[in-house]
């Protein structure tokens, strides 16, 4: 009986203010990448995220543009589903922190870590503006970092990425009016992250060796510093309700119900789909648990999310694995909003071609340090590598010259070796996070296929061995029926047409062998790829 495997993918939740840019596909690709993987290797996958809606950024924006903070979230929620599909990016849900099941669900976990003793009130002084008569959040307060002494919101610095604490926050300014901020007392919930250091740190010394050394170091640090309790509710007005008696006027903390959205998320996901949440979450020898996100998230996934699940004290599975992105540059710069240099992503998906766009940020993306993208690099890539060389092999075996219907051949013996060991070594790559080296291995295939292909010279074949001719365009037939497997995680469209056009099954991380060569329609078929 075959073993039921069940894995959950996390992709970070974007903020709904704003236009999901190059950066955000670069540092989000991985999930898809996994997903796909582990979905032709016959795994249940949960591969969910959604939309930020909650927190300062929206409500900034909102007051910027004098409409309400939903009408901010729906439109750029809406946009960035639009890019996600443009993309192929195959969420099983994306969703979005403003519905009621997420709301729901959030205060029932609130409740319930709540009651175990991990949640707890504290007063404090915090920054408030005596101008705005209001206590500010994070992002409205702009400090002086004290550990880099870069000028940043207080929420987190842009420079170093420390997390301020509230003696960081001392002597801040208001982002609203600019007035010098003072402090005063004020009522607050507090999530007891000191309380697990030990079972964090245990859990990722166990689970770490394939992680990148950004996500190895960044916590690393935090552990190493001690973990601090974190405040959980914020003086706000949008956002998801606190669940207890007198605080009817605050928040919950946008980061606590972001990151629980990937539990609320797979929740609503097998609800519809006749599937039990708890194999995805709930500790088992036949789960894993990825998380997919850009290194400034680094902390809220491989130490607050692991506490949140400890505190629940309900057998949850923990972070396994961090997946964890560089920066993308553009043309050599640091993508800004003040720059405006951060294209859309759906713009490039619709003027150009979102496969071989897939493959560059893959193959040339931030995997293990920052990386630059420039739009003369990525038509390098698609006409040196993608088009030349994969489309020139499906075009030339397929569409050879004269050719009525595939012959029946043999299969090349050690092609066929070379095909099936492909498998195994990209597979590896694969799950060893290595996408880049993933990418280079298929690619080694199409020019070993091409090799093979000038070295038998069929066009020679065609008019002196009709047998050679005909083992030469089936070997080279099934190696793209084969690539179209191995391509689906990183180029999922081309590896679709090619299934439609060579009467493929369902994609299957597996050797297969083209059968109904007959029925393969070559006047239909058509180029992959076309030159930019």
């Amino acid at each position: 009986m075959k073993e039921e495997k069940y894995i959950v993918i996390g992709g970070a939740w974007p903020y709904a203010n704003s236009l999901l840019h190059l950066g955000h596909v670069a540092g989000l690709i991985s999930g898809d990448i996994l997903a796909r993987y582990f979905r032709s290797k016959g795994y249940h996958v949960a591969f969910v995220s959604g939309s930020d809606c909650h927190g300062t950024p929206i409500t900034q924006r909102a007051k910027k543009e004098g409409k309400t903070p939903k009408e901010i979230a729906e439109y750029y929620d809406g946009k960035a589903r639009e890019m996600l599909e443009a993309m192929e990016f195959s969420y099983d849900l994306y969703t979005n922190t403003d519905t009621d099941f997420h709301k729901q669900e959030c205060m029932k976990i609130f409740q319930q870590i709540y009651e175990n003793g991990y949640i707890y009130e504290k007063l404090e002084p915090q920054a408030y503006c005596e101008k705005c008569g209001k206590f500010l959040s994070d992002r409205d307060v702009q400090i002086i970092c004290p550990a880099c002494g870069t000028e940043t919101k207080a929420d987190q610095c842009d420079g170093c990425g420390r997390v301020p604490n509230v003696e960081d926050l001392k002597g801040g300014t208001c982002l609203i009016c600019g007035t010098k901020t003072v402090e005063r007392d004020n009522k607050n919930l507090y999530f007891a992250l000191s309380k697990f250091q030990k079972e964090i740190e245990e859990h990722t010394k166990e689970v770490n060796h394939d992680w990148r050394i950004n996500a190895k170091n960044e916590t690393a640090k935090y552990l190493k510093e001690g973990l601090l309790d974190r405040a959980v509710t914020r003086d706000l007005d949008w956002g998801v309700d606190i669940p207890l008696p007198n605080y009817e006027d605050k928040k919950m903390y946008v980061w606590i119900e972001a990151v629980l959205g990937y539990i609320t998320a797979t929740k609503k996901w097998c609800e519809g789909n006749g599937l039990n949440w708890e194999d995805f979450w709930k500790k088992s020898d036949h789960n894993k648990v990825y998380m997919v996100h850009g290194k400034d998230n680094i902390v809220f996934h491989s130490i607050i999310l692991n506490g949140l699940l400890l505190a629940m004290k309900d057998n949850y599975r923990l972070v396994d694995t961090i997946v964890s992105s560089e920066y993308l540059n553009v043309n050599d710069e640091k993508i800004s909003k003040s720059k405006g240099n951060g294209t859309p992503a759906l713009e490039l998906a619709k003027e150009y071609n979102a496969d071989s766009l897939r493959f560059h940020l893959i193959n040339n993306g931030p995997e293990k340090k920052d990386s630059n993208f420039t739009i003369d690099n990525y038509i390098t890539t698609h006409n040196n590598e993608i088009l030349n060389k994969f489309g020139n092999l499906v075009n030339r075996t397929l569409k050879f010259k004269g050719l009525e219907t595939l012959p029946q051949g043999k299969m090349n013996a050690e092609m066929e070796q070379k095909t099936k060991e492909a498998y195994e070594k990209v597979g590896q790559a694969i799950e060893k996070i290595e996408f880049k080296e993933a990418t280079d291995l298929v690619m080694d295939l199409v020019e070993a296929a091409n090799k093979f292909y000038d070295t038998e010279e069929p066009w020679k074949q065609k008019k002196e061995d009709e047998e050679g001719f005909a083992n030469t365009i089936y070997t080279c037939t099934n190696m793209i029926a084969n690539l179209a497997n191995l391509f689906e995680p990183f180029m999922p469209a081309s590896s679709k047409k090619l299934r439609e056009y060579l009467h493929l099954p369902e994609n299957k991380w597996e050797y297969v062998t083209v059968t109904d060569l007959e029925a393969i329609e070559l006047t239909k078929i058509e180029p992959l790829f076309t030159r930019i």
